[in-house]
């Protein structure tokens, strides 16, 4: 990664004291660290309220299995001053979900903030507000960025006006971090990462493609392949429709 912040032209999210709503999207066979990440570190900002929603009520399974209970449905969750929408496996089911597109969009077009996980990039691309603007999501698919229009930017962490999207699962932390500090500050940032001792010390340097040994690399793709061309599949198909052969 070459940088850890990038702003793009438009203007970023301004400091503000006042009570700050959040809405986390979950949904089956996310990967609930793109969720549960950022959770620890917005749910410590001061007077901050958050909100966890799904399609229905009903309770979600990620990926792993790990059981998660939504607070509200999309259909009644209104707008929020932030809204997070994380990815994974079951981002691909969402892909022509009216109701979750149509929620992404109207934080976006209101000029609230954005905040996209991992894949939930594609999730942003296919709700059709990431034309123009620089992002960032897991390396796996970041050659799929420039079929939603968007333009693929090599950092951690990017924001671009409102929106602001972090690389893959473990990133959601950082981009979360980096949140705290535009809304609140650098110094409630920091306090809320000493609060939860994020202190990254990995045993192994595996955690891109260009540093893991060659044969973990290929063991990953592997498994990854059929999600791989069913996500590749989809973005082509979306930039035939809205945007021409890219």
């Amino acid at each position: 990664m070459s940088v850890p912040l990038i702003v793009g032209e438009r203007s970023k999210p301004e400091l503000s004291a006042r009570p700050l709503s959040v809405g986390c999207l979950i949904f089956e066979q996310m990967d609930q660290i793109d969720f549960t990440g950022p959770f620890e570190v917005l749910s410590r900002i001061p007077d901050t309220t958050i909100q966890v929603m799904a399609k229905t009520v009903a309770p979600v399974r990620d990926m792993q299995g790990l059981r998660l209970s939504p607070d509200v449905c999309i259909a009644e969750a209104g707008l929020f001053d932030v809204l997070l929408v994380p990815g994974g496996h079951g981002q691909q089911a969402l892909m022509h979900d009216e109701e979750v597109l149509e929620l992404i969009r109207k934080h976006a077009q209101s000029e609230r903030l954005l905040f996209s996980v991992c894949t939930g990039a594609l999730l942003c691309g296919a709700a059709g507000v990431l034309t123009g603007r620089q992002v960032i999501t897991h390396w796996s698919t970041r050659h799929l960025i420039r079929y939603y229009g968007a333009v693929l930017v090599d950092s951690r962490v990017v924001v671009d006006g409102n929106l602001i999207s972090a690389a893959g699962v473990t990133a959601g932390l950082d981009g979360a971090l980096v949140l705290v500090s535009l809304l609140r500050g650098h110094a409630a940032a920091q306090e809320i990462q000493l609060a939860i001792e994020y202190a990254p010390n990995p045993i192994f340097t595996s955690g891109t493609p260009e540093s893991a040994p060659v044969e973990v690399l290929e063991s990953f793709r592997k498994k990854y392949e059929p999600i791989g061309t069913a996500r590749e599949r989809e973005a082509i198909g979306y930039a035939a429709t809205h945007h021409g052969a890219r």
